[in-house]
C-alpha cells in the first residue's frame, strides 16, 4: 500500500475513504438532503406531514436488525435534524400524522458478507399514517432506515415528506474505509465511532489493518507474546473481547470487519517475540550512503518474515487460525505488499539460498505456497495487495494464486493496475493512492528529509515530504471512475473500493 515515490510506505496512511453508493440523479423534485443519493427518488409534489411524537417502527425480530431499529427510532425522535438547505415544502392538509414505519424483510437469514443484497424500497404515502420499507435482507433494511432517518427534519413538530418513493441499491458491493492501528493506536471507542459514521454513509466494509512493523496490538490466544512484547504498551492492545465488541457493533450497523494481518513484509513488530523468524529486524531502515534500491524498508520500522525458517509457518498458522476464529468475515487480508529485497538479503540463510541460484520471487512463492492453502482450508477468500502479482522485483507466478480464491487490492498506478488485475481474471478492490489515500499532503513522519532541502527560491521542495502528495480533495475522490477503461466483463470483477 505504499507508493513508487522515495518516501513510500504501504500503510503510511490512516484511512482509505470511498463513498461508492452515489447514484443517478433524482427524478422530479428531489429531497436533496438524502445522502448518498438513491438510485431513484420520486416526490412529485413537495408535501410534508407531521411525524407523530409517538412514532414507532414495526419490524420482524432479528438479533442485529432489532438494535438498529431501536437506535434509529431514538435518533429520529431526538436528533432534530435541520438540513443545510431547508426544504421548500407545503404542509399537507389531507395527510394524517405519520405514526408508523413498517419494515418487511424477505430473507431474515442472509448473513452479512460480500454480495449480500442491500437493496430496499421506501414508500411514504400521502393518505396513510403508515410508511413502508421493504428489503431483500436485514442489511438492505438498515440502509433504508438510514434514508428514512435523513428524511425527517425540524424540531417541534418533526416533519417528513409524503408522496415520496425511494428505490436504492449499491453500485458497488465493497465500499470500504481502511484504518491502520499499528502505526497509530486507536481506542475501541474511536473504531466504533468510525463504524457508526460509515453506516451513516452506507459504507459497508471496515478494513482493519491491525498489525505492521511498528506495533502488534492484537492479543491472540495462541501467540500471546506477539502483543505482549510487540505492542506499544499494555494500554494499547485489542483483546478478544474488544474484537467481539467491534464485530458485533459492525453487524448492528451493517458493516463487515475485514482483518488484515500483513506478511511477510511489515512484520518488524513480530521480532520482539520471535527474533529468529524476522530478517533485518531493528536495523536502520536506509543505511547511510546507500542507494534507495538498497534500503531495508520504505520507512523506519524494518523486518520481514523469513520464508526459509520452518518456525515462521508455525507462528503464522497460529496467528491466522486465531484471527479467523475472532473474525467471522469470509475474506481474510494476508497483505503481501512491499517486500524489500535488501531486508531478505541481509539474512545469511537467504544469502546462501540466493548464491545457489535461488531468487527472491522463489522465496515469496515458498511463503505463499506454505500459507495460502491453509487460509483457504479455513473457508476464507484471501485478499492480497497487488504487489504480490505486480511488483517489479519480487512477485509470484499467477499459478500460485487461483482467481477463485484470490482478490487483489490495488493501490498504485491508478486505472492501469486495476486493468492489469481484472484482465488477468482476478477480482479487484480499488484503493488507488492517487485518488483515495487520505494521509496524502500532510507530510511524512520521517525527519532529516532531503525533500525539504531545496531553498524556497528554487521552486523546489518536491512534494513536501508526503509520498503521495498533494492532498486528495473531495473532487478528486468523487471524480474517480474505478472502472475506467475496463470492458463490461472486466468491470464485473471490480468489487468496489
Amino acid at each position: 500500500m505504499a507508493s513508487n515515490l522515495v518516501m513510500s510506505s504501504h500503510c503510511s496512511f490512516f484511512l482509505i475513504l470511498l463513498f461508492l453508493l452515489v447514484c443517478a440523479s433524482f427524478t422530479a423534485t428531489s429531497a436533496q438532503w438524502v445522502w448518498p443519493k438513491p438510485r431513484t427518488l420520486t416526490w412529485p409534489s413537495p408535501l410534508a406531514t407531521i411525524l407523530s411524537p409517538h412514532f414507532t417502527i414495526s419490524s420482524p425480530y432479528h438479533h442485529h436488525l432489532s438494535p438498529a431499529v431501536n437506535r434509529y427510532r431514538l435518533q429520529i425522535l431526538t436528533e432534530f435534524h435541520r438540513p443545510l438547505v431547508p426544504p421548500r415544502v407545503n404542509l399537507s392538509n389531507s395527510s394524517p400524522a405519520l405514526e408508523t414505519l413498517t419494515i418487511a424483510v424477505k430473507d431474515l437469514a442472509a448473513p452479512l458478507q460480500h454480495s449480500v443484497a442491500e437493496s430496499y424500497t421506501l414508500v411514504i404515502p400521502t393518505a396513510s399514517s403508515t410508511a413502508n420499507l421493504t428489503a431483500e435482507t436485514v442489511w438492505g433494511a438498515m440502509r433504508g432506515l438510514e434514508t428514512f432517518s435523513q428524511l425527517v427534519w425540524g424540531s417541534k413538530p418533526l416533519l417528513v415528506p409524503v408522496g415520496l418513493d425511494v428505490w436504492d441499491s449499491p453500485l458497488f458491493e465493497h465500499r470500504g474505509i481502511l484504518l491502520d492501528t499499528s502505526r497509530n493506536y486507536y481506542p475501541v471507542d474511536d473504531i466504533l465511532r468510525t463504524i457508526k459514521a460509515m453506516s451513516a454513509n452506507k459504507l459497508n466494509v471496515f478494513h482493519w489493518h491491525i498489525t505492521d512493523s511498528h506495533s502488534f496490538p492484537l492479543m491472540l490466544p495462541s501467540e500471546p507474546d506477539l502483543a505482549a512484547k510487540g505492542s506499544y504498551g499494555s494500554e494499547m492492545l485489542y483483546s478478544p473481547a474488544d474484537v467481539a465488541t467491534i464485530v458485533r457493533f459492525g453487524l448492528e450497523h451493517g458493516v463487515r470487519v475485514l482483518p488484515e494481518i500483513d506478511s511477510p513484509a511489515h512484520t518488524g513488530s513480530w521480532a520482539a517475540a520471535y527474533p529468529d523468524i524476522v530478517t533485518c529486524a531493528n536495523m536502520f531502515w536506509w543505511p547511510a550512503e546507500s542507494e534507495w534500491a538498497d534500503r531495508l524498508a520504505s520507512e523506519p520500522g524494518t523486518g520481514q518474515l523469513n520464508p526459509l525458517n520452518p518456525n515462521t509457518y508455525q507462528v503464522l498458522k497460529n496467528v491466522i487460525g486465531d484471527a479467523v476464529a475472532l473474525f467471522p468475515e469470509p475474506f481474510y487480508h494476508a497483505g503481501g505488499d512491499e517486500i524489500i529485497p535488501g531486508c531478505w538479503k541481509a539474512d545469511p540463510a537467504i544469502q546462501s539460498f540466493l548464491s545457489e541460484n535461488g531468487t527472491l520471487s522463489q522465496l515469496l512463492e515458498k511463503f505463499v505456497n506454505s500459507t495460502f492453502p491453509y487460509i483457504v482450508s479455513l473457508n476464507r477468500t484471501v485478499v492480497y495487495w497487488e504487489d504480490i502479482l505486480l511488483d517489479a522485483d519480487v512477485k509470484v507466478d499467477p499459478s500460485f494464486l487461483p482467481p477463485e480464491h484470490t482478490i487483489l487490492q490495488t493501490w498504485n498506478n491508478g486505472p492501469n493496475n486495476t486493468k492489469l488485475i481484472v484482465s488477468s481474471g482476478y477480482r479487484a478492490i480499488v484503493s488507488s493512492s492517487e485518488f483515495y489515500y487520505l494521509d496524502c499532503g500532510h507530510g511524512g513522519f520521517v525527519g532529516n528529509d532531503s525533500q525539504y532541502d531545496p531553498p524556497p527560491t528554487s521552486g523546489g521542495g518536491g512534494n513536501g515530504g508526503s509520498w503521495c502528495g498533494p492532498f486528495k480533495t473531495w473532487q478528486t475522490i468523487y471524480n474517480y471512475d474505478i472502472a475506467y477503461g475496463l470492458t463490461p466483463a472486466e468491470t464485473k470483477l471490480v468489487l468496489g473500493g
